[in-house]
């Protein structure tokens, strides 16, 4: 069988090994000489403080050095946690600062290229103008195209056209206008004679 001692030892090694996490509003379990004080490291520090003085009001030097010694004990553990909170912190600042300082190259890379591109492409287009795009040379000479083949006959009968300067058109009047002005003594049209049976 293990004796008592072995275990705790054991347990003691585990919790030193494992990350302390938020030691700071962690709540603790203190067995003091007064019994348990219960709660964060620095309700724990202030509590021994306490004591101590009251110990010390009492003329006991030995609790008052004993309630000195649990609060140092609990500030060490407080400062140790406060400092490892403190790297982490500068560690974070330090990645975030690092990150933030690529994102900014980066986007000055890429305003760069998108600045440089309409430039390059347009020195491009001014070395090489064979390789842009050329446009189809069209015929405007034929009036109409109806996709047939003309003859030498067709051309020679196709009379030639002269287009005449034509006069300009008068306004035309809206209907309602045009019976208002209609001359009204006018008699009706001759009925036609009706055929004899």
């Amino acid at each position: 069988m293990r004796s008592s001692k072995s275990r705790s030892r054991s347990k003691s090694s585990r919790n030193s090994n494992r990350n302390v996490g938020n030691i700071v509003n962690r709540v603790f379990d203190s067995s003091g000489p007064e019994g348990k004080v219960r709660g964060t490291p620095q309700q724990i520090i202030d509590k021994y403080t306490q004591l101590a003085r009251d110990a010390q009001l009492g003329n006991d030097r030995v609790a008052a050095e004993n309630f000195q010694q649990h609060a140092e004990h609990y500030l060490r553990m407080l400062s140790q946690a406060q400092r490892e909170q403190d790297a982490r912190r500068e560690q974070q600042e330090r990645e975030n600062r690092e990150r933030q300082a690529e994102r900014d190259r980066e986007r000055a890379a890429r305003q760069e290229r998108e600045a440089a591109q309409p430039a390059r492409q347009a020195a491009d287009a001014i070395i090489d103008p064979g390789s842009a795009e050329q446009p189809d040379v069209v015929d405007h000479s034929v009036e109409e195209d109806s996709g047939l083949v003309e003859t030498p006959e067709a051309k020679a009968e196709k009379p030639k056209r002269v287009s005449k300067p034509r006069k300009p058109r008068a306004p035309r009047k809206p209907a309602a206008e045009d019976a208002a002005e209609a001359p009204k003594d006018t008699p009706p049209a001759p009925e036609a004679p009706e055929a004899a049976e």
